[in-house]
């Protein structure tokens, strides 16, 4: 009497492993499909990157053009000033949110800037051109504005290395003495910033207390609030640069996720130099 019943079971089994191999296997397929597909799009964007950055190199200057004998003498043995800027005209006008381009010599990271203090985080989830983006694109903060002193610039933190990824290089001093300064050109001209510092932290909820909340530092037109800011910096730091900054000085800070706890960032602050 035993044995159909322990047929029945055994089919019964049978079938559970088929239903439950074709789950697995369409789990499988999907997430391939899935991962397949990020991977292209986050191609495809780095190559739309690598496009803008064409049009973000230095202007050679212009050696067939006739120049007076007194405009190429030069009796000091100084450059002429606007040899190797760049002209970021026809990124401006593909799009007018464009403020500067940022990059780290020997690094993927090279990227435009955008400003958009109007929408906030949009350039978290969009590309240059607007449309949907994994990558997003490098923007300056809403929060701050021409003259604040510091342009807080937010970054992914991406899997694959780009974007701000390659900030979190900052986390060993070895990495700085090799890196110790960032180009960030705007449309008012280029710019070399000095490394302040460069720490660990994150996004805090109003209950801490007594914490460094870096992103609340945008306008440092203060004097005061000024000098707060890179005091805490320099405290913050993994180690000293050596490097500070006074009133006046044009400072940036670069903020990108970081994994070591929830809501964390690392944060890498500079100065301009003269």
């Amino acid at each position: 009497m035993r044995k159909p019943y322990q047929g029945k079971k055994r089919a019964l089994a049978q079938q559970l492993c088929r239903v439950l191999f074709l789950v697995f296997a369409l789990v499988f397929v999907v997430s391939a499909v899935l991962l397949a597909s990020r991977l292209y799009r986050e191609k495809k964007e780095h190559q739309a990157f690598a496009q803008l950055a064409q049009l973000a190199v230095p202007s050679a200057p212009d050696s067939t053009a006739p120049r007076p004998a007194e405009e190429t003498d030069d009796p000091d043995g100084e450059e002429d000033p606007s040899a190797g800027q760049v002209d970021y005209a026809q990124l401006y006008e593909m799009n007018p949110d464009f403020f500067g381009w940022l990059s780290i010599e020997d690094t993927v990271l090279n990227y435009p800037v955008m400003y958009q203090p109007e929408k906030e985080g949009y350039y978290l989830k969009h590309a240059f051109d607007g449309s949907s983006s994994l990558s997003g694109v490098p923007y300056i903060d809403e929060a701050c504005f021409p003259g604040c002193g510091n342009y807080l610039i937010h970054g992914h933190n991406m899997k694959n290395g780009t974007i701000f990824a390659a900030l979190l290089s900052y986390k060993e001093e070895s990495f700085w003495r090799a890196h110790p300064t960032i180009s960030f050109n705007t449309l008012d001209g280029p710019g070399t910033y000095e490394i302040i510092g460069a720490f660990t932290s994150r996004v805090y909820t109003s209950e801490d207390e007594g914490v460094f909340r870096y992103y609340r530092y945008t306008d440092l037109t203060d004097p005061e609030v000024f000098a707060e800011y890179v005091s805490r910096v320099k405290k913050s730091s993994r180690y000293d640069t050596g490097v500070t900054a006074e009133y006046g000085d044009q400072l940036i800070t670069l903020s990108t996720c970081g994994y070591h706890t929830q809501n964390g960032r690392f944060v890498v602050v500079a100065r301009k130099t003269d």
